[in-house]
């Protein structure tokens, strides 16, 4: 929960210092509502957190559920009917690069996109730390775990903009809560805790009278914040409370942040071009597909966001994989055209690097309910941006989509790659754990195809 009053607040101790709590965030998704963004902001500063100078970004869509590899960037058309199901290959704005008919958008704009049809080094599990950190789920687990990239940005960058959390998770909760997972700080501790705008308790913020339903009523908003600091000023309590909870409340009230989250003040001709993703199909326990959380991240990124993470779709298709992927893929291929082009149109797709992938990949053999099943052998991503040099597909597999038939590439590569697009060399960036001993970003080089 998040609660923000200037009248009948409570007094609590966060460092054994009493101090009027009229801040509490629960949406941060670092433990049972008791953590407030003051605290957050204490121990940013106790971990000497410098503001960055320069602003490149990253934005991580995550396929929950393990999205089908051979039905996406590689149609097998040499395999059996059983193998290769309904989808056909088409030509892409690149020669000699095709990916299946669910993605014409995508093809139109290959040129700024790169497929890797080969990866490999997955679990068989349905969660995104891989996805998140490039790191596999149990690798320093007893110092609290890899942190995942977001985080490591906040560490070693740290805000753009004092006001807008470096780090923004925006993906819905799911009944399997895993496909909802920001992104963990692990071993670098709250400090670094993606802020989540629509996190647990969200539902019942009170901000003097205007609940979360009416966020999206900006005039409201701000007259209750205005109230709010009135109250707060009238008696005398900013005076009380020392400068970082009053940044904490900076940032709640920060017109920045406010205006990247509010896309009522968008244009409407640009929400268009997102879209909705609705009706929301095949969701049962994972995400909706949310593609307006696609523009929000670019607004995100925008305001001075350096990585934002969101989950998009549930795509474990063990039953009616070709409907899914026909509902999933084309809401996929206009939002992501949509954030590519808008990118691109305001200079920014250099300097953002876009990856969208999943857990696993699917077996190639059809089962008897029409769909696919877990195939942790071999999956697949989708990059854009970045700097990079696109207009690219990276390895194959094998004729029945197996395993890697050449260029396997693993997920350290690919996060190596988006370090690099960063800014940060892997080779000498390095962060400490509670140990005090430097843990490398990454145990790979970047992909060479690309940089």
């Amino acid at each position: 929960m998040i609660t923000i009053s200037g009248q009948n607040a409570t007094r609590r101790s966060c460092d054994g210092i009493s101090r009027r709590g009229f801040l509490r965030i629960g949406a941060l998704g670092v433990g049972a509502g008791a953590l407030t963004l003051a605290d957050v902001f204490r121990a940013e500063a106790a971990s000497g957190v410098k503001p960055g100078t320069r602003h490149k970004s990253v934005i991580m869509v995550f396929l929950g559920g393990g999205p089908p590899h051979q039905d996406m960037w590689e149609i097998k058309t040499e395999a059996p009917a059983d193998i290769r199901g309904p989808f056909k290959p088409i030509s892409t704005k690149v020669p000699g690069i095709q990916i299946g008919e669910c993605f014409p958008k995508i093809a139109a704009r290959m040129d700024k996109c790169v497929a890797i049809r080969s990866l490999v080094g997955a679990p068989d599990r349905h969660d995104a730390i891989m996805c998140l950190s490039g790191w596999p789920h149990n690798s320093l687990m007893a110092m609290g775990g890899r942190p995942s990239m977001g985080a490591v940005l906040s560490k070693i960058k740290g805000p753009v903009d004092p006001s807008v959390p470096p780090f923004v998770g925006l993906s819905a909760r799911t009944a399997h809560a895993p496909w909802s997972d920001p992104g963990t700080a692990g071993f670098l501790g709250l400090a670094h805790t993606p802020f989540k705008p629509d996190g647990e308790g969200m539902s019942n913020l009170r901000l003097k009278g205007a609940s979360i339903e009416k966020l999206g009523d900006r005039k409201r908003m701000l007259t209750s914040f205005d109230s709010l600091r009135k109250d707060i000023d009238t008696k005398g309590d900013l005076q009380a409370i020392d400068t970082i909870t009053e940044k904490a409340l900076g940032v709640l009230t920060s017109s920045k942040l406010v205006e990247a989250l509010d896309l009522s003040k968008e244009d409407p001709r640009v929400r268009e071009r997102y879209g909705d993703g609705k009706p929301y199909q095949f969701q049962y326990d994972g995400a909706p597909t949310v593609n307006e959380q696609f523009l929000v991240a670019r607004r995100l990124v925008e305001a001075g966001a350096r990585c934002v993470t969101l989950s998009y779709g549930r795509w474990d298709s063990h039953g009616k994989n070709f409907d899914l992927v026909r509902d999933h893929g084309g809401k996929l291929d206009q939002a992501l055209t949509a954030l590519i082009d808008d990118l691109d149109v305001r200079g920014m797709l250099d300097d953002t690097t876009v990856v969208v992938w999943g857990e696993f990949g699917r077996t190639p053999r059809i089962n008897k309910d029409s769909g696919r099943d877990h195939w942790p052998l071999v999956s697949c991503a989708l990059l854009a941006g970045g700097g990079m040099k696109t207009g690219q597909a990276i390895g194959s597999t094998n004729r029945l989509g197996e395993r890697a038939n050449n260029r396997p590439v693993q997920f350290g590569e690919v996060f190596a790659t988006m370090y690099n697009n960063l800014g940060l060399d892997v080779t000498k960036s390095f962060i400490l754990d509670p140990t005090g001993r430097p843990q490398h970003l990454s145990d790979h080089e970047p992909l060479r195809e690309l940089v």
